[in-house]
């Protein structure tokens, strides 16, 4: 699997609120049973209070992952959100400047060629195969809402004037329910899978998205797909990570 990810500031903000992470055992046993993690988290709450509660999700997940992983991937990122939430709650409890800081957050792991996953937010995971994009997960927002609900148009709603007010996110509310799949995706060989913040998809179509990440390789696809959300506009951060399957022997 060849993997990539870049993050970027955008034209309009004066921090960078979003955190990413890619991380493998080191060992080859290790290896085999914990797979591949990667994680996007788009934080909330202010200049610091955003920053403060992205970096605690993905370094948590990162962390619950590694250490306390059994043998179900899913499980294991079901605990690493529970715990993250619990941490950004805690924090902004010790620092009042941040009450209300929250972050969303979608982790992937890949183990062998099974993808398993779990999302809170409106971060995105796409698939991308053989031409044709997909959407993995759903957007937790008040537009996204809407769309379920039939009252929005799925294509009106990807530039709604309220697509990003969340009704779900880390460190937001009593208890945090994360979207997981019924049962890990099996991905195939030349499978292109993509993760990204708001920052991209909200500028960036499906289609023009998919077209950036084939051509070339994953780090290549990252600097398409960055240049062009700058290109129109780069509103927000912009954080994107890209995986692909080259061998799914």
């Amino acid at each position: 699997m060849e993997v990539a990810g870049l993050s970027d500031i955008g034209r309009i903000r004066q921090n960078n609120e979003d955190s990413c992470l890619y991380w493998e055992p080191d060992g080859e046993e290790e290896f085999h049973r914990k797979g591949r993690l990667a994680v996007v988290a788009d934080g909330m709450g202010g200049y610091e209070g955003g920053q403060e509660a992205s970096r605690i999700a993905v370094e948590t997940v990162r962390e619950l992952y590694d250490k306390a992983f059994h043998d179900d991937p899913q499980v294991a990122l079901l605990e690493a959100f529970a715990l993250a939430h619990e941490r950004i709650q805690a924090y902004a409890d010790q620092h009042p400047a941040f009450r209300g800081m929250g972050t969303t957050c979608t982790a992937l792991v890949v183990v062998g060629t099974r993808l398993h996953f779990a999302h809170v937010g409106d971060s995105r995971l796409y698939l991308v195969r053989e031409g044709a994009i997909s959407r993995l997960t759903r957007d937790h927002s008040y537009v996204g809402r809407l769309v379920e609900s039939g009252i929005v148009n799925p294509k009106d709603a990807e530039s709604h004037p309220q697509r990003h007010i969340l009704t779900a996110a880390l460190g937001s509310g009593m208890e945090v329910a994360a979207d997981v799949p019924q049962e890990p995706v099996a991905l195939q060989e030349a499978d292109t899978l993509i993760l990204c913040t708001d920052g991209l998809w909200g500028v960036v179509g499906d289609n023009d998205l998919a077209a950036a990440v084939q051509a070339s390789s994953p780090a290549d696809s990252c600097a398409a797909a960055v240049r062009m959300a700058l290109q129109r506009g780069g509103p927000d951060n912009i954080t994107v990570q890209i995986l692909r399957v080259t061998n799914a022997d």
